[in-house]
């Protein structure tokens, strides 16, 4: 149900006089600040950011307090030096040997194994479990990770052995996900011996031929090709980090039609990285999945195209021209491939040649704010055969400040034409998409930190409507993406302790959600900072908290207690508001 907009607000603890209110009315009038309706107001923090007091939560909705020129002093860029911890620093204090765990006889290391061969040592030390139901058993009728699952009791008898719910498990049923490298395959890209004779033949090709005769060479590797209709969709954007497949499947279940994972370096999947080769996998429930491919050189790219042309399942590959990361660019890829034509035809052109599926690129408006160049690029990748452009309309210098320039965006749909172009930036309501699809003559809408701060945005879209979603209906959003992330990384502690990491990852940007109902004039716009604000029942003031400590508490709600030694801090900074 939803939750009604006019429901009474909870008190705060201490009464604040008129005259201290109308003192606070500076920064409730200031410049980029959202108009909350004024019972929800938290005036003791309010109060205390007015008399350049911190406050003591280390972060909340309001900004930092004014410098001594009057201006509002912000958080940029990323945490580089955030606490990184190792998952075996999470894990049980005694391991049991995963092969051991499928098969007592089947580890090849014997005695010499730096795990636990002990199911009674292993349950001596096992945390106690999180409940008594377990998603993944509830879903496909076995749990694959035995007396490991912290749900375990709910599926193993008193001998500790597993036990299968027949009326749910198939033998015959298909895995919910798919992309996973084949073994022999990654062995043989780590030993260099993956052979690449489509790609080759274009490389030598080009290795003879000038640009102007490139042509030529792509003729050399005719294709049928996939077809798509993107034109109406509503794409997701690939978020690097938050954009995991759980948050992809929450993302799909409200309305998104278009999904991407997220941004894989080239050079890592050539080498067999299995983590790099996790950002490909794709769940049944994505009926129109891309990955991202982030490179420089014409070599690595096509490899890498042929390499997935044969190996995994898509319906698009993406190539990454926007990433606006000082190690990406240095190298010549992201924003920096934008401005060296000749090597980006390679690259497109190579990639096209080894690909069944059709080929997309995501940019920028360019590297300097002052420079746009995105304009002139858009006709070339239409003419070198690119099915789709999705333009962000900031440039590498802009990183998240500023407003995109959908002016620009609507220039660049003109001159892809007839080539489709997505836009995206700043679409955080429906009123938003309107207005920018309507007004600039795109294809369609790419959603990025409008979809982390409210994924049912999409829902919102669809249906032309601003949702005043209640707060226990976004708890259980963060309650399926929960069993989602069990599913997916695994129910042992482990698992269990990278759905907890991932979450708070989104936490760090599902906070900036501000309810309908706290608003004075729906709807919420991404530039805008709020005011301290409390919610209408304690579980959406806890939800809109930016304090670390408050994410790990709903963390807790849904995951159980954090380890002893956990420690979190966002990668981004919130650069709009803390």
């Amino acid at each position: 149900m939803e939750q009604e907009s006019g429901a009474e607000a909870p008190t705060v603890a201490k009464e604040i006089s008129q005259a201290e209110k109308e003192s606070a009315e500076s920064i409730l009038n200031a410049p980029g600040v959202l108009r909350i309706k004024k019972e929800f107001l938290d005036w003791n923090k309010l109060l205390k950011t007015h008399h350049g007091q911190s406050s003591s939560e280390g972060g909340s909705q309001a900004s930092e307090p004014p410098n001594k020129k009057g201006k509002w002093k912000k958080a940029k860029g990323q945490n580089k030096r955030r606490p990184h911890q190792k998952p075996s620093e999470l894990c049980d204090v005694v391991r049991l040997c995963p092969s051991f765990l499928k098969d007592p006889d089947s580890c090849q290391f014997g005695e010499r194994c730096r795990f636990s061969h002990s199911v009674e040592e292993y349950l001596a030390n096992k945390p106690a479990d999180l409940g008594d139901r377990c998603y993944v058993f509830d879903t496909h009728g076995t749990c694959p990770f035995g007396i490991t699952c912290r749900f375990a009791k709910c599926h193993t008898d008193d001998q500790n052995e597993n036990i299968v719910n027949p009326d749910v498990y198939s033998p015959e049923a298909k895995p919910t996900t798919s992309n996973q490298l084949p073994k022999d395959i990654q062995t043989s890209l780590r030993k260099k011996q993956y052979k690449f004779p489509k790609s080759d033949e274009y490389l030598r090709a080009i290795g003879k031929l000038s640009t102007a005769q490139d042509e030529d060479a792509i003729k050399l590797l005719p294709r049928e090709r996939k077809k798509l209709e993107f034109a109406d969709k509503l794409y997701l954007a690939p978020l690097t980090t938050v954009g995991n497949l759980p948050f992809r499947r929450i993302c799909k279940g409200l309305g998104a039609d278009i999904t991407c994972g997220e941004m894989a370096m080239a050079s890592n999947l050539l080498q067999g990285q299995s983590s790099e080769w996790a950002l490909l996998k794709r769940h049944q429930s994505e009926d129109v999945f891309g990955v991202q491919i982030c490179g420089s050189h014409p070599e690595v790219m096509s490899h890498v195209a042929e390499l997935l042309n044969d190996t995994i399942s898509v319906d698009f590959v993406d190539v990454n021209v926007g990433c606006p990361i000082d190690l990406v660019f240095k190298r010549g890829g992201g924003c920096a491939l934008m401005g060296r034509l000749t090597k980006f035809e390679q690259v497109v052109k190579g990639m096209i040649g080894m690909l069944d599926v059709p080929l997309t690129v995501k940019m920028r408006t360019g590297i300097y704010e002052e420079k746009p160049f995105a304009y002139r690029v858009v006709p070339h990748l239409r003419d070198w055969g690119v099915s789709l452009v999705t333009l962000h309309g900031r440039s590498r210098e802009q990183r998240y400040t500023k407003l995109a320039d959908w002016d620009y965006i609507s220039e660049c749909a003109k001159a892809a034409s007839p080539m489709p172009l997505f836009g995206n930036g700043d679409i955080l309501s429906f009123e938003d998409a309107n207005r920018h699809r309507e007004s600039t003559g795109v294809a369609g809408l790419m959603i990025a930190r409008g979809a982390l701060i409210k994924p049912w945005i999409f829902t919102e879209i669809k249906e032309q409507r601003h949702w005043d979603i209640s707060s226990h209906e976004r708890f259980q959003i963060l309650k399926d993406f929960s069993n989602y992330g069990l599913e997916h990384w695994g129910s042992d502690t482990q698992g269990v302790e990278k759905t907890r990491r991932f979450m708070l990852e989104w936490l760090s940007f599902l906070f900036r959600y501000v309810p309908v109902g706290v608003l004075e004039q729906p709807p919420q716009k991404i530039n805008l900072r709020p005011p301290y604000f409390v919610g209408r029942d304690d579980l959406e003031t806890l939800m809109a908290s930016g304090n670390c400590a408050d994410w790990v508490r709903l963390s807790e709600m849904l995951l159980g207690p954090a380890p002893a030694n956990f420690n979190f801090l966002p990668k981004h900074k919130a650069n709009s508001y803390r």
